[in-house]
């Protein structure tokens, strides 16, 4: 309907256009939940592509520090994008050296140019003998090392639980492409919640 003008009336859709229905509250609900749903599914992904991924820790390489069946998040995002380099004392994430299907979790004890030597279980770094708090005497073997020189791009890596784990003095150092991940948090069981150091 039109007024004198020609105008529509206010109130009254133009001739031919049937008016359109509000959805209904349930509708709108469920639309709006399915788009937090997406922008939630697609915020995760990018969170465990790039920053964080929850692992599930297997064996006991790395008692006491880490635990059998416990949870932790890795840092996936400082190493890949080169915002800190990989330390000694860091406990690391890599494709196992003999089975790049599987990942295993050591802690970095010498970096490319260190001189690392084992002598009856004690290691020796560029000549000084290392403190390792983490390590309790109980997990300690008595296995001697020849020194040898770290190569460039490669890191040689120990577990905590020395005289139960299968490390750097059984298949040499680790290459730097295969180290993904810094673990960073333990997040189960709540008993152990916290950071790692």
């Amino acid at each position: 309907m039109q007024d004198e003008q020609g105008a529509p009336t206010a109130g009254v859709p133009p001739t031919g256009v049937p008016p359109t229905p509000p959805p209904s509250p349930a509708a709108a609900r469920t639309l709006f939940w399915l788009r937090d749903l997406a922008v939630s599914v697609v915020i995760a992904i990018i969170v465990i592509l790039f920053l964080y991924q929850p692992v599930k820790v297997e064996g006991t390489s790395m008692t006491p520090s880490l635990i059998n069946d416990e949870r932790i998040f890795i840092n996936k995002f400082t190493y890949r994008f080169g915002f800190a380099d990989i330390g000694r004392g860091d406990t690391v994430v890599f494709w196992a050296p003999e089975d790049p299907a599987r990942s295993y979790i050591k802690r970095v004890i010498g970096v490319p140019g260190d001189l690392v030597e084992i002598d009856r279980g004690t290691v020796i770094l560029n000549g000084q003998r290392m403190e390792e708090p983490y390590v309790p005497d109980d997990n300690r073997d008595r296995v001697s090392m020849q020194a040898r020189t770290i190569e460039p791009g490669h890191y040689f890596v120990l577990g905590d639980h020395r005289n139960s784990s299968n490390d750097s003095r059984s298949w040499g150092t680790v290459s730097r492409e295969a180290i993904y991940g810094k673990a960073v948090f333990v997040y189960w069981p709540l008993t152990r919640i916290g950071l790692l150091h």
